[in-house]
């Protein structure tokens, strides 16, 4: 198995959520660089072989959720740190990140996701078991705390 240094996941992580350049290998100077990110709830893991819309959760006012990607403003901050024992890039949300109120419908999101899109099947670019879960229930007000974490080993 080959593994990354800690120094380049936490470049990985900060290119791919904040528009970071990671010099001479790669940076945000594409025709049209993505502006945001799309964080969204999941029932059961998306998995690594599924989309942003695998097992996405569904209540009535449930939209994905856009982040901004920005080096100048950051949504998300990047450190290092110790994941099961390990060394791993982390990355936590400057801010809570908060979904539209449940205006109707029932269920638990155990997982989130990061993504290009606003709705559909695009690319899974992280998954994360949520812990404690949400439950979904009508007038609540799904959020993922500052406490959430990405992790890039």
């Amino acid at each position: 198995m080959a593994a990354k240094s800690l120094s380049y996941s936490t470049s990985v992580l900060e290119l791919l959520l904040n528009a970071t350049p990671i010099s001479n290998i790669a940076d945000n100077a594409a025709t049209s660089p993505l502006t945001d990110l799309y964080v969204a709830l999941h029932s059961a893991s998306p998995t690594a072989t599924g989309t942003q819309d695998t097992n996405e959760i569904t209540y009535t006012g449930y939209a994905r959720v856009a982040v901004s990607r920005s080096n100048t403003s950051p949504a998300w901050t990047v450190v290092s740190g110790t994941v099961s024992g390990s060394t791993a890039a982390i990355a936590n949300p400057n801010a809570a990140i908060t979904f539209p109120s449940v205006t109707s419908g029932t269920g638990t999101a155990t997982y989130f996701s990061v993504g290009a899109l606003t709705s559909g099947a695009g690319e899974l670019y992280y998954i994360g078991t949520l812990s404690p879960t949400i439950s979904i229930v009508s007038g609540a007000v799904p959020q993922l705390t500052t406490a959430t974490e990405i992790t890039e080993e």
